[in-house]
């Protein structure tokens, strides 16, 4: 009996070392050879969100006036309402009719632009003396088409005599549509 027992635990080692056979050459590498090096730092990187840059605003175009030699210059009169009989009611109509007679003219919406199909909306800063008349404007805010931009530019510089009950500065909303 002796002998079968011997041979089983032999058996059973064998079987044991074979199933061991294939983790032995990397546990015996790992043994003869040093461990690496540890590897290098890497350097941190430091990632923050930051608020997206604000946009550029164009600057102000202040026109000038024509300078004529003047022996003295009378300070610009202050403006008032007056109520004559083909007024019309308030500024915003006033500056409505206007860009519509510039459209009539064909100086408001670009061929260019009606060519391409573009349309959009600028928004425009417009600021006004004390005469009524524009004397600086800019794009506050883009329709995404430059074209436009100087279009509506453009028209809100020839407006002219504003009534006396609109702001200084204006927001005005320059709408370009095709029909």
């Amino acid at each position: 009996m002796t002998q079968a027992n011997f041979r089983l635990l032999f058996a059973l080692a064998l079987a044991v070392l074979l199933h061991l056979l294939p983790f032995l050459p990397e546990w015996l590498r790992d043994k003869a050879t040093k461990p690496p090096p540890p590897a290098p730092a890497s350097p941190q990187l430091d990632a923050r969100l930051r608020p997206p840059p604000l946009p550029q605003q164009a600057p102000l175009h202040i026109e000038q006036a024509a300078s004529k030699p003047e022996a003295k210059s009378a300070p610009p009169e202050p403006r008032t309402k007056t109520a004559s009989p083909g007024a019309t009611p308030n500024w915003q109509e006033s500056v409505r009719q206007q860009l519509r007679q510039q459209q009539k003219r064909g100086a408001f919406y670009p061929a260019e632009a009606i060519a391409r199909g573009i349309e959009g909306e600028v928004l425009v800063l417009m600021i006004l003396d004390a005469g009524g008349q524009v004397v600086a404007a800019r794009v506050e805010q883009s329709s995404g088409h430059p074209i436009l931009d100087d279009a509506a530019v453009r028209s809100v510089r020839a407006l002219n005599s504003i009534p006396a009950d609109a702001p200084r500065e204006i927001l005005l909303p320059v709408r370009f549509r095709l029909h």
